[in-house]
C-alpha cells in the first residue's frame, strides 16, 4: 500500500512479527490535536482504505479541516472494521444475499461473489419470548418453545454460517447481541493483514451504539447498508457535527447509571442531536465504569444521535482485562493508542479537542426517575411519578396523555387471579421487566437489584403473584455473578427468575398476560403499567394491553412490582406493609452504592468471561444438533411460511432504467410527529384480525402458529401484510387509532394493506406524509421494504430519523422533506390531493423539487439524497439492485 501516512514501527508485541499502523498523531498538522477523537477514527478509516476506494487526497484535508467543512456537506467515505447482526435483522440480510446469489447468477456472474469480506457475527437474541415465568424451569421451557417455532429461521441461519465465508453465529441462549459485543466480540484494537488500527462496527440494529462506551466507534444501519458494507461497499456519509458532552460532578449515592442517561436523553433531545456525533469528555466521565458510558452509549438511537463515542482510556483498558481478554494484546492495544495519540485522559482538559457545540451535566443534580408513559425521552423523577402519572390520566391522546374522564380515574375491576381475589385500577403493574442490555450488561444495577431484592425478602415484602415478572440478561456472565454473590435466590423469591438470554420485554416478547388480568383490563377499559430496565417504550411494543409503559433501572422495577402500582409516592407512602404490620419504605431497603461497589469487586471476576465465553458458540445442544445443508446456493421451500425468495430482484437487468416523475399518487397514510419503526413494521405479536393472520391462516396455520412479525422478516408476503399494522397506528383519515386507512377512489375504510393493494392492481402509485422524527426508533429494513413493497414511491416528512432515511434511500423510496418553516399545515395539505413529483434528469445531493397537487398548488420540497452515492443507489433503484450489476459485471 503506497501511503504517504503509513509509518513502520516498533513492534507494540515482540511476540509478533513486525506490523504497520497510521501514526497520524505524527502528523505535522496542529489540526490533529484538535479533532474529536470520533473524527481521529474516522480519519484513520479515510486514509487506510484510500487506495482500495481511491479516497481522493482531498477527503484528508476535509477530515483534518473537519470543523470548517462540516456545514458544507463534505462526503467521506468510512469502512467499518465489523459488522454484527442480530436474528430478527440477521434472517432478512442472509435471504436477501441467497436471491442476491440466484440474481448474480441469472445475470451470468459468479454467485460466490456474494460474500462478507469482513468479520460478521450474527448474534440469535430477538427469538425467546416470555412465555413462561416465576418457575423453577422457566428457563427451559422458554428455550424449547422458542426452537419449536424457530427451527427453519435457525436451520436456514445456519446454512448461511456453512454457505457464506466471514458469517459467524453466536447460537440462541447466548446473550444479547450488544453486550456479547462489549463483552466478548471488541477488539478495541484491530490485528489484521500486517496492521494495527482502531476497531469500528456497524449493526443491524440501533443500539449497536452500546460499543461506543468501549471506545469502539460504531451505530446501527439498516439491513440493506450493513449487506452493502458486508460485501465491501464503505458507507458514504456526510461530514458530521460532534457535541461536545462535558460531565462534572460525582453522582449522588442513591442514584443508578439508568438514572444518568435517562436524564442525558431528556437533554440531548431537547438540544437536538439528530444526525450528529455526541462525544463524552470532562472529569465526570473517568467516575463511570464502562457499563456506566455503554448505558449512555446504549440509548444514543433515543437521543436521536449518530454516535455516543467515548474514547478510550485507562478504565476501558482495565475493563478488557477484567473481562477475561488476553493481556498481553490488551497492552499491545494500550500501546498503540498511545502511539497515535488515542488513548484519553478525562482529568486533562488540555486533551480537549475543538466541538462543534458543548453542553454540559453536573452528575451531582442527577435525581432517580423513570421515563414514559409512551417515550423514552419523557423522563420523569421518581419523587413526581404518581402526580405524573394522574395527570396523563386526564390529558388529552397523545404522548403525555390518555384522556380518561375525570369520574373513571379510581376506577378500580376486581378479579379472581389463582383462587384469590384481587383488584386492578388505572395505573396497576401488571410487567415488571429486568431486560434489555441497556442495563443487564451492567453490574451495578444488576447486584443493585439483587441487593434489594434480599432486603425486601428479609422484610418480609413481596410481589403480587399476577404481575409478570422476569429477569432476561444480556449474557451468562450475569446470572454467574448473581449467583456466586448469593442474591439470585432473592430475586427468584420476588419473581425475578432467569427466562431467557435475550432481548424478549424489550422488543415486545413479553409474553401473555393472564386471561383473568386481560379480562380486567379490557373491561374497565384500565391504563394498565409496564415497568421495564429497556430502552423503548413506544405505543404498542411493550405488550397490547399495557397503554403506559416506564423505562426504570433494575432496581426501581423491582420496587414498583412490590407497590402494585406507579401511583405511589415514595418518600411518602411504604411498599408494603409485612406480616408484624411494620410499614416498609423504599429507603428501608435501597442499597448504597458503596454496597454495591463493594459486592461488584469481590464477584465481577475475569475467570467468570472467560468461562461463559470460551463454550458460547458449542453450549446449545439444541443448535449443535440442527441440521442444514451446505449448498452455496439456497433451496427455497415454497410451503415455508418463514422464508421466502424477495421479489425485490424480479426483472433486474443490468441496465439502469431512467427514474421516472411520480404522476398523481395518492396519499396512503397521513401522520403527525414521531411515527417510529414500531408503527410501521411491528415486531411483536400478530393480531387474529389482521391481514398478515388472514394470509397465514390460508396457509394452514393457526394462532398459536402465528409466532410474531420479527421472527417471520425472512417472509415478504408476511411482512408486507405487516407493515403499517402496529394497533396504536394513528392516522389523520381515521378518527381513532389502528392500522386502516381510507381508500379515496371507493372512499371505503380498509386495512392498510388492502387498500395499498386496491391503489396497485389501478397501477396507482403511493406516497406517505408525516411530521418530525419520522422514522424514529429502531433500525428495521422491513420499515422501507414494507411500504416498497406496497408501493409506496415517497415520503414527505418535516424531519427523518437518520436510520430510516437510509433505508428508504435503500430501497429507492424517496425521502422528501418540507423546507424549513413549512408543514401539511403552512401548505394547507390535507392528504385527499393527489400528488405530481417532478423529477429532474440531473439530479444533486439535498436539491429543491416541485411538487403538483391536482388543486392545481404547487411547492418545493427537498430531496433528501445527502451524497452523491445516495444518488447513485437511487439510479440502481436501491443499493442492493447496485451490488448485484456490481457483482454482476
Amino acid at each position: 500500500m503506497s501511503n504517504p501516512f503509513v509509518q513502520i514501527v516498533e513492534p507494540l508485541d515482540p511476540k509478533e512479527p513486525l506490523k504497520k499502523f497510521f501514526n497520524l498523531s505524527k502528523l505535522q498538522d496542529a489540526r490533529y490535536a484538535r479533532l474529536p477523537f470520533s473524527i481521529r477514527v474516522l480519519l484513520e478509516a479515510a486514509i487506510r482504505n484510500c487506495d482500495e476506494f481511491l479516497v481522493k487526497k482531498g477527503d484528508v484535508e476535509n477530515i483534518l479541516n473537519w470543523k470548517v467543512m462540516q456545514h458544507k456537506n463534505v462526503e467521506v467515505p468510512f469502512k467499518p472494521a465489523r459488522v454484527i447482526l442480530q436474528d430478527f435483522t440477521g434472517v432478512p440480510a442472509v435471504v436477501d444475499f441467497a436471491a442476491m446469489r440466484d440474481a448474480v447468477k441469472k445475470l451470468g456472474g459468479d454467485p460466490e461473489k456474494i460474500n462478507p469480506i469482513c468479520p460478521a457475527d450474527l448474534v440469535i437474541d430477538h427469538s425467546i419470548q416470555v412465555d413462561f415465568n416465576r418457575q423453577s424451569d422457566s428457563l427451559q421451557k422458554n428455550q424449547d418453545l422458542e426452537f419449536e417455532r424457530n427451527k427453519e429461521r435457525f436451520e436456514f441461519l445456519k446454512w448461511g454460517s456453512r454457505a457464506f465465508k466471514n458469517l459467524r453465529i453466536i447460537p440462541p441462549g447466548s446473550g444479547i447481541i450488544h453486550q456479547v459485543n462489549l463483552e466478548y466480540l471488541a477488539r478495541v484494537v484491530m490485528d489484521q493483514d500486517g496492521y494495527y488500527y482502531p476497531d469500528s462496527v456497524v449493526g443491524t440494529d440501533s443500539h449497536t451504539t452500546m460499543i461506543d462506551g468501549l471506545g469502539v466507534l460504531g451505530w446501527g444501519v439498516g439491513g440493506i447498508e450493513a449487506e452493502a458494507v458486508m460485501l465491501g461497499q464503505p458507507i458514504s456519509m456526510v461530514l458530521p457535527e460532534v457535541v461536545g458532552y462535558k460531565l462534572v460532578g460525582n453522582p449522588q449515592p442513591l442514584v443508578t447509571s439508568t438514572d444518568i442517561v435517562l436524564t442525558i436523553t431528556k437533554h440531548l433531545r431537547q438540544v437536538g442531536v439528530v444526525g450528529k456525533f455526541v462525544e463524552f469528555f470532562g472529569p465526570g466521565v473517568a467516575q463511570l465504569s464502562i457499563a456506566d458510558r455503554a448505558t449512555i452509549a446504549n440509548m444514543c438511537p433515543e437521543y436521536g444521535a449518530t454516535a455516543a463515542y467515548f474514547p478510550v482510556d485507562d478504565i476501558s483498558i482495565g475493563y478488557l482485562i477484567q473481562t477475561g481478554r488476553d493481556k498481553e494484546k490488551v497492552m499491545c492495544t494500550k500501546r498503540y493508542l498511545e502511539a497515535v495519540g488515542m488513548l484519553r485522559d478525562f482529568n486533562n482538559s488540555s486533551q480537549d479537542p475543538d466541538f462543534t457545540q458543548v453542553v454540559e451535566l453536573d452528575l451531582h443534580t442527577v435525581v432517580p426517575c423513570c421515563s414514559g408513559p409512551k417515550r423514552p425521552q419523557d423522563k420523569v423523577a421518581v419523587s413526581d411519578m404518581k402526580t405524573d402519572f394522574e395527570t396523563c390520566l386526564g390529558a388529552k391522546q397523545g404522548f403525555k396523555g390518555f384522556q380518561i374522564a375525570p369520574d373513571r380515574h379510581n376506577s378500580i375491576v376486581k378479579f379472581n387471579f389463582e383462587g384469590c381475589d384481587f383488584e386492578l385500577a388505572h395505573g396497576s403493574v401488571v410487567i415488571a421487566a429486568i431486560t434489555s442490555c441497556t442495563n443487564t450488561s451492567n453490574p451495578s444495577v444488576m447486584l443493585g437489584a439483587g441487593l434489594l431484592a434480599k432486603k425486601a425478602v428479609e422484610a418480609g415484602l413481596t410481589v403480587k403473584p399476577y404481575i409478570k415478572t422476569s429477569l432476561s440478561p444480556g449474557s451468562g456472565v450475569v446470572t454467574y455473578y448473581l449467583k456466586e454473590s448469593g442474591v439470585m435466590s432473592y430475586l427468584s423469591q420476588l419473581g425475578f427468575d432467569v427466562v431467557g438470554y435475550g432481548c424478549m420485554t424489550c422488543i415486545g416478547n413479553s409474553g401473555p398476560l393472564p386471561e383473568s388480568v386481560v379480562e380486567a383490563i379490557t373491561q374497565g377499559d384500565l391504563v394498565a403499567v409496564g415497568v421495564l430496565s429497556g430502552n423503548r417504550n413506544f405505543e404498542g411494543r411493550v405488550h397490547p394491553n399495557t397503554r403506559a409503559n416506564y423505562l426504570a433501572s433494575p432496581p426501581l422495577v423491582i420496587a414498583y412490582a412490590i407497590a402494585g402500582t406507579v401511583r405511589i409516592d415514595f418518600e411518602k407512602e411504604p411498599l408494603g406493609i409485612n406480616a408484624l404490620g411494620k410499614k416498609i419504605f423504599l429507603k428501608d431497603i435501597w442499597p448504597t452504592r458503596n454496597e454495591i461497589q463493594a459486592v461488584e469487586r469481590q464477584f465481577v471476576i475475569p475467570a467468570m468471561f472467560k468461562e461463559v465465553y470460551q463454550k458460547i458458540e458449542t453450549v446449545n445442544e439444541s443448535w449443535n444438533a440442527l441440521d442444514a445443508p451446505s449448498d452455496k446456493l439456497y433451496t427455497w421451500n415454497p410451503k415455508s411460511t418463514y422464508i421466502k425468495s424477495p421479489p425485490f430482484f424480479d426483472g433486474l437487468t443490468l441496465a439502469l432504467q431512467t427514474p421516472k416523475t411520480i404522476e398523481g399518487a395518492y396519499v396512503l397514510l397521513s401522520f403527525g410527529d414521531s411515527v417510529t419503526t414500531d408503527h410501521i413494521s411491528p415486531a411483536g405479536n400478530i393480531a387474529r384480525n389482521s391481514p398478515a393472520a388472514r394470509y397465514l391462516t390460508s396457509r394452514g396455520l393457526t394462532p398459536r402458529e402465528f409466532n410474531s412479525y420479527g421472527s417471520r422478516r425472512g417472509n415478504d408476503a408476511v411482512m408486507a401484510r405487516g407493515t403499517f399494522a402496529n394497533i396504536r397506528l394513528v392516522n389523520k383519515f381515521i378518527d381513532k387509532q389502528g392500522p386502516q386507512t381510507i381508500h379515496f377512489p371507493s372512499g371505503e375504510i380498509l386495512d392498510v394493506f388492502d387498500a395499498a393493494e386496491r391503489y396497485k392492481q389501478a397501477g396507482h402509485p403511493l406516497i406517505v406524509l408525516a411530521g418530525k422524527e419520522y422514522g424514529a426508533g429502531s433500525s428495521r429494513d422491513w420499515a422501507a421494504k414494507g411500504p416498497f413493497l406496497l408501493g409506496v414511491k415517497a415520503v414527505l416528512a418535516e424531519s427523518y430519523e437518520r436510520i430510516h432515511r437510509s433505508n428508504l434511500v435503500g430501497m429507492g423510496v424517496i425521502p422528501l422533506q418540507y423546507l424549513p418553516g413549512e408543514d401539511a399545515g403552512t401548505l394547507g395539505l390535507t392528504g385527499r390531493e393527489r400528488y405530481t413529483i417532478i423529477i429532474p434528469e440531473k439530479l444533486k445531493p439535498q436539491m429543491n423539487v416541485q411538487i403538483k397537487l391536482d388543486t392545481g398548488k404547487t411547492f418545493n420540497a427537498i430531496m433528501r439524497f445527502d451524497t452523491d452515492v445516495e444518488l447513485t443507489y437511487f439510479y440502481n433503484g436501491g443499493i442492493l439492485n447496485y451490488m448485484i450489476r456490481k457483482m454482476a459485471s
